[in-house]
């Protein structure tokens, strides 16, 4: 009796990843879910098994060599700017280390060639990292800002971006969790000469980011959230374009771009975006960062995203059953992002992050709403035990 050897065949190793859910292919990565639901990536992110193994790796070479592999430790640093360009469809060039998104902003918002009058277009909702410092230089540079809500039209945004030198919104707003439609915005920007510049970091790593479709020409981004990497260690784009415009604002000896070599004073800027590390780099914090940006691009944020976007889309709508408000004006699938806050009528929001957290939820509790922000490795199970724990009344 004959067999047809294709009817015989077993699947092939790929047919049976990308038939299995993305929580199951990584979980391993995750030993936090051996103790906890970790629903908290909006705040900080627990390290992927390989990115602790690194950091140790690193330490252990640092306890035992010293400085003897440094050339080593400066091509991780190379691999991770490599990695981070990779990920925003940027140049390498474009890329510059920084301790965090509050640093970014303030670089680029203290770099640009402002001129008293200008105008600057900002929403009211955003984390203080990305309002504080607009509000500040209406007292040191003489600029105007126009605040809109991020909820806002479009057709108010392009209104207000008319005759405006700069516009920032974040790319996912912290409390909401309202993803900012980030093409459409750049085209106006583009349209009306606008320098588009974004807090990226509550949305970088968990949907999809191009610098150049976009028509961004800055953000910043820490890499403890999305991008799962150690606390400390972010990212910073400027468009080589405007890398000439937009002057660094701490000025030290690897701003130049004869750094290597101590004995010269010329104080010729770099010709990339290197000019706004001002001094050493954190190899520690960039052994640990290249190796979870590596891990993003081996998933696809292409992949990534629609994992996220569905576990919050899970939540919102058992919360709402269950009688909760969940912030904002409503998750729609081109709105809808990671973070989904919630609070109910009759119940204060600390006694419902209490009962989460005793149950083994960790969320954030967040003015008076509760916050929960799942990654891809997050399981459905996992947010239906988490809605279980809700109270009710």
């Amino acid at each position: 009796m004959g067999y047809d050897n294709r009817e015989m065949q077993q699947p092939r190793a790929r047919d049976v990843v990308e038939t299995t859910p993305l929580w199951k292919q990584y979980r391993a990565e995750f030993p936090v879910t051996e103790r906890f639901t970790y629903l908290n990536h909006a705040a900080v992110a627990p390290l992927p098994r390989r990115t602790a193994n690194a950091i140790r790796e690193f330490a252990e070479d640092a306890c035992v060599n010293g400085s003897a592999r440094y050339m080593e430790w400066m091509a991780t640093c190379d691999a991770a700017r490599n990695a981070a360009a990779r990920l925003v469809n940027a140049s390498a060039g474009e890329i510059a280390f920084i301790k965090n998104t509050s640093e970014g902003i303030a670089t680029v918002a203290l770099g640009f060639p402002w001129k008293a009058g200008d105008k600057i277009v900002a929403f009211e909702q955003e984390f203080p990292a990305n309002y504080y410092i607009w509000k500040k230089l209406e007292q040191w540079k003489g600029v105007h800002v126009e605040w809109l809500s991020c909820f806002d039209p479009l057709e108010k945004i392009e209104r207000a971006a008319r005759g405006a030198r700069l516009l920032a919104i974040s790319f996912v707003q912290y409390l909401s969790g309202y993803r900012a439609d980030l093409a459409a915005i750049g085209e106006i920007c583009r349209r009306e000469g606008v320098f588009f510049f974004v807090d990226a970091i509550q949305g970088l790593g968990a949907f999809p980011f191009d610098v150049r479709a976009m028509n961004i020409q800055g953000f910043a981004a820490d890499g403890h959230k999305w991008m799962l990497g150690p606390e400390g260690q972010g990212l910073l784009y400027v468009q080589q374009d405007w890398q000439d415009r937009i002057e660094p604002v701490e000025f030290g000896w690897t701003t130049v771009a004869g750094f290597a070599d101590y004995f010269s004073r010329d104080m010729t800027p770099r010709h990339d975006a290197g000019r706004y590390e001002c001094g050493t780099l954190n190899t520690t914090g960039l052994h640990g960062l290249r190796t979870s940006l590596e891990f993003i691009l081996e998933v696809g944020v292409e992949r990534i995203a629609p994992a996220v976007r569905a576990l919050g889309d899970q939540l919102a709508e058992g919360a709402a059953k269950l009688g909760y408000e969940v912030c904002g004006p409503g998750r729609t699938a081109s709105t809808g992002a990671g973070i989904v806050s919630i609070r109910h009528p009759q119940m204060d929001a600390r006694a419902v992050h209490a009962r989460l957290r005793d149950g083994g939820v960790q969320a954030a509790p967040r003015q008076d709403w509760v916050r929960l922000s799942p990654h891809f490795y997050i399981s459905p199970d996992d947010i239906d035990r988490t809605l279980a724990l809700l109270p009710r009344v």
